[in-house]
């Protein structure tokens, strides 16, 4: 199951070093590719806003 990124999004940038699969990417607020994400969390515990979470 990939991860989401939600609206509370400040775009700085944070999980997008610490994806080891490139699967964020940088948009109105960061995306992530649900085809790349591995669901490894790393970006989750990075977010300072708490605005990624596991897909439904």
């Amino acid at each position: 199951m990939a991860h989401v990124i939600n609206e509370d999004c400040t775009g700085c940038g944070s999980c997008v070093d610490e994806c080891p699969v490139e699967a964020i990417s940088e948009g109105e607020i960061y995306v992530i590719d649900p085809e790349l994400c591995t669901d490894c969390g790393d970006c989750v515990a990075v977010c300072p806003v708490e605005a990624i979470f596991p897909a439904d």
